[in-house]
């Protein structure tokens, strides 16, 4: 893998894939190159205005490009629902989990999770689950989660999930983080129990330049934070182009390994994608099947296929 680039993703088309939060940064870095590789990308997005902008700018980027746009708000279980429900697809090659949100002031989604716990995590947990039937049915399918080095700051709180007895804003984050990888681990271990042909994956950008950083600052009015982050990403950050890299190569190179994590060769910081370092506590099997089971029953989707 190593001095991988975009020019070494493998042809994509006859490929179908569904790219969150791919309006900006990451997400679209991700869904462009897909489509320049020829396969047919599914942009969903929140505000389907900026979601709109993308699919254009990709249009004049990518001539040939085959993008459309749906609306998918991941702080909303019934929009989670109805995206999967409108879905006029009865397979799916890939499914990159990569929207999210960090640090941001406490608050809650539409059905009362911690916003980061429930955007991050939870919306992803329940589109996953609801595509299951098409990427089961799909040779060859993956499941690419993008999680963060911060995960290494904290393990999920099993008994607190939504941050109710104390919230800081980096530790729900990376809390966050931390129940990607768990997602990714428990989704490997149930998809090999079964035997199915799914690769689940996850990746991290290290230290990229996009308006994640940024959001939760400006959100709580902290300019003086908000300016000191912008400066760091101008000056420390790789681009959003190399940050998405990793999910890239976990979306599309051949031989990705089940529960692999991906992530720059340096430092977990910037360069090649390289396997990265992972806490020792988001390869829990228990810790794993703990929260899985506490999430199908907060949001209600059940993995019926992958039931052990």
């Amino acid at each position: 893998m190593s001095g991988w680039t975009v020019h070494d993703i493998p042809d994509q088309r006859g490929r179908l894939a569904v790219v969150t939060g791919a309006n900006s940064g990451l997400g679209y870095v991700t869904a462009r190159e897909l489509a320049r590789k020829g396969a047919r990308v599914v942009l969903a997005c929140r505000s389907e205005v900026r979601g709109g902008v993308a699919r254009d700018r990709i249009g004049s980027e990518v001539p040939d490009a085959r993008v459309e746009l749906r609306r998918l708000e991941l702080g909303d279980i019934g929009s989670v629902r109805e995206f999967a429900a409108a879905l006029p697809y009865d397979r799916l090659d890939l499914l990159v989990n990569n929207a999210g949100v960090m640090a941001l002031p406490y608050g809650t989604t539409v059905d009362g999770f911690e916003t980061q716990f429930g955007v991050n995590h939870l919306g992803h947990f329940a589109l996953t689950g609801l595509l299951l039937p098409a990427l089961l049915d799909t040779p060859g399918a993956r499941v690419v989660t993008v999680s963060s080095p911060m995960h290494a700051m904290s393990n999920v709180d099993l008994t607190d999930l939504n941050s109710e007895h104390r919230y800081r804003r980096w530790v729900a984050y990376a809390r966050s983080k931390t129940a990607n990888l768990l997602f990714t681990h428990e989704l490997a271990r149930r998809v090999d129990a079964q035997g199915a042909d799914v690769v689940a994956a996850a990746a991290h950008p290290g230290y990229a330049d996009t308006n994640l950083q940024a959001a939760g600052p400006r959100m709580a009015g902290r300019r003086g934070s908000e300016w000191l982050l912008r400066f760091g990403n101008r000056v420390f950050a790789q681009s959003a182009e190399a940050g998405a890299l990793p999910t890239l190569y976990a979306a599309t190179a051949p031989g990705v390994r089940p529960d692999s994590f991906t992530g720059p060769s340096f430092a977990m910081w910037r360069g090649s994608p390289a396997p990265s370092w992972r806490a020792p506590w988001t390869v829990s099997d228990r810790a794993g099947e703990l929260l899985w089971e506490a999430s199908e029953r907060l949001t209600g989707v059940t993995y019926d296929a992958l039931k052990v």
